[in-house]
Formats: C-alpha cells, sequence, structure tokens
C-alpha cells in the first residue's frame, strides 16, 4: 500500500540565531526562531512523513514545552520519521518540499540539503526534491519576516 502526506511550517526570523535549512548553515543576518534548530524544511518534511504513517504532527513527539530538546537538530526529528516508518513497516519512496522565502538563496544549498536529508532518512539523494520560490512581496514572507515550507511524501507499507 502507497500513502502520502503533506507537511507545513513556518518560522520567523530572528536575530543571534544562525540559519538552518535542510540541516545545512546558510549565511544570512538572521536565522530563525524556534524551540529547535527551527529548520522549516526538516520540519515540513517530517510532518509529511507523519502524516503517511496516520500518526500526528512533530509537536506531538517533539513538543515545545520539552527543555530537554530544546535547540535539537531537526536531522534528529528526521531520524525518528525514520525509526517511526521501520515501526510501522513503511519505506520511504520519495519526499518533494518547496520552501517559500524572500531571502536568502537557498537553491544554491540544495545539493548539500539533499544529502542531510537523505543521510537522516535513509534513502537517496535522488529520492528528494527541494525547490524554492518568492511570496513576490505579499504577506509576511514578501516583506522578509520569515520562511514558510511546503513537503509531500511517499511512503510504501509492506
Amino acid at each position: 500500500m502507497f500513502r502520502t502526506g503533506i507537511g507545513y511550517d513556518v518560522h520567523q526570523f530572528a536575530d543571534n540565531r544562525p540559519l538552518i535549512l535542510g540541516g545545512v548553515e546558510i549565511p544570512h543576518s538572521q536565522g530563525l526562531a524556534g524551540h529547535s534548530d527551527a529548520d522549516v524544511l526538516c520540519h515540513a518534511i517530517a510532518d509529511a512523513i507523519l502524516g503517511c504513517l496516520g500518526l500526528p504532527d512533530i509537536g506531538h513527539y517533539f513538543p515545545p514545552t520539552d527543555a530537554s530538546i530544546e535547540g535539537i537538530c531537526s536531522l534528529d526529528i528526521l531520524a525518528k520519521c525514520r525509526e517511526l516508518c521501520a515501526e510501522k513497516g513503511a519505506e520511504i519512496q520519495n519526499v518533494d518540499s518547496t520552501m517559500i522565502a524572500e531571502c536568502p538563496k537557498v537553491l544554491p544549498h540544495a545539493a548539500a540539503m539533499k544529502i542531510k536529508i537523505s543521510d537522516a532518512l535513509g534513502i537517496t539523494p535522488e529520492q528528494i526534491g527541494i525547490k524554492a520560490t518568492t511570496n513576490e512581496t505579499m504577506g509576511f514572507v514578501g516583506r522578509k519576516e520569515g520562511i514558510a515550507a511546503l513537503a509531500n511524501a511517499l511512503v510504501e507499507i509492506k
């Protein structure tokens, strides 16, 4: 049986934090605010995978009220998704994603992101799609207040 899931995440920019997207530190004057490393791309992918499995979202597994996971690397969240797939007898077939940001330019880092994400999920970089677009200066993303990400995943349950 094949099952799909979708994920969405958004974080606002914050001073004095690194910008982490897809597990890669991106040079930028601001990072993203959040309890974890605030990696919107990994969070959207995690929710898409959890959706495939019919499980709750990442906030259930990694609540922002849990001080023990403050600053957690979002690649660890993806590794947990991989474990949950294994427990359910599911194999990730592919992930596709889009980041929405006016700045910085993120596609030059897509190849490195694919490697980090594929390592965390136990799939190949070729099974991961990463795209980027702007919000055409509209809304909070258009005003350069943050970054959003969308993801879709496909798993096969054996």
